[in-house]
């Protein structure tokens, strides 16, 4: 029963810190997406933090048709070894190679999705609590989020100064995450520890 909790709490950890890890290499990669101004000082910590890999990993895989697919691939990279890690621990199984890619791409589309649901519920909230109000990081929300936004604000412009686009972003979103990413999910479990 002691294996348990040591399997428990080896999961948390690989989790969160290859997670947060992962986080600031999609933050990068979607920051360059969109353009983002990187003389921002949050900009700056993420290429700081994210250039150890990517740089190296460059020189092989060069960015192609505006998307730094060496960015991209650190990710996925990530989420992989997150999932051999965690099929080492007590109790737990390393996942089938075809499971194993599948899962690793549906965490990496999660971690895309799961950035611009909190990136539009934070920019949000500051805007009820304190509208106007400048900060570098809410400078990067803006840029990052006004692509998927804009288009929205076309179909659906503000009612009395209320911007419902947001709201009507998380719903899409959450949508993208039940029928495409789950079904996914669900696939990646069956081909990664079907007996």
């Amino acid at each position: 029963m002691g294996g348990n909790y040591v399997g428990n709490a080896g999961v948390f950890l690989i989790q969160t810190l290859l997670g947060l890890y992962a986080l600031t290499f999609m933050l990068r990669f979607l920051l360059q997406l969109v353009r983002a101004d990187f003389y921002n000082p949050f900009a700056q910590f993420l290429v700081k933090v994210t250039n150890p890999l990517v740089k190296p990993l460059r020189k092989f895989i060069p960015g192609f048709g505006g998307i730094d697919w060496a960015t991209l691939i650190v990710v996925v990279l990530l989420m992989l070894v997150q999932y051999l890690l965690i099929g080492m621990l007590p109790g737990h199984t390393i996942p089938r190679t075809q499971g194993l890619l599948v899962l690793a791409l549906v965490e990496t589309l999660s971690l895309l999705v799961n950035i611009f649901l909190f990136s539009i519920i934070i920019q949000a909230v500051i805007s009820w609590v304190n509208p106007g109000a400048y900060n570098p990081i809410i400078g990067l929300l803006h840029q990052l989020t006004d692509p998927l936004l804009n288009p929205i604000r076309r179909f659906i412009p503000p009612i009395s100064g209320l911007d419902l686009s947001p709201m009507a972003a998380i719903i899409a979103l959450y949508l993208v995450m039940l029928l495409f990413i789950q079904p996914l999910a669900d696939l990646g479990q069956q081909l990664a520890y079907m007996r």
